[in-house]
């Protein structure tokens, strides 16, 4: 009975040793903690660039800060897009009118897009004529062919 106690005593004394030790490091790490607070704070700096109306640096007519075609209505553009995503999601896509309507319509119904009142169509008359869609892909079909036999 004494081998059995003993065995079961050797087993306990490791996983309690670990707590143990475990909760020294926790305690001295809150210790630590509380008397060198800076070390929570972050290093990490924040730039922020805000632009006065016309300081805006445009190269090659394309608007450097969001890669959009310098063109009427691009503030609006910039003002009403830029404020929920990214630019480039804009930039990436190519769409018609009815297909830039579309989406700020999808875009009120489900993400809760404000309405662009006059707005809008200045807004899509940018969209669609800057990213509209592009003509690319497979040729188009040969009308005329003259068919010969192999021998």
């Amino acid at each position: 009975m004494d081998d059995n106690l003993e065995k079961h005593r050797k087993q306990l004394i490791r996983p309690i040793l670990l707590f143990l030790v475990l909760i020294l490091l926790l305690f001295g790490g809150l210790f630590y903690v509380k008397h060198n607070p800076k070390i929570l704070q972050s290093t990490e700096t924040v730039v922020t660039k805000s632009f006065e109306e016309g300081e805006e640096e445009i190269v090659d007519g394309i608007h450097i800060e969001t890669g959009f075609v310098e063109d009427e209505h691009m503030q609006l553009v910039i003002q009403n897009c830029t404020s929920c995503h990214s630019a480039k999601l804009v930039t990436q896509n190519h769409m018609s009118e009815e297909g830039w309507k579309a989406t700020i319509k999808w875009m009120q119904e489900t993400q809760n897009l404000w309405g662009l009142g006059e707005n809008e169509t200045k807004i899509i008359t940018y969209l669609a004529k800057n990213y509209g869609p592009e003509t690319k892909g497979r040729r188009e079909n040969i009308e005329v062919i003259e068919w010969y036999e192999l021998k």
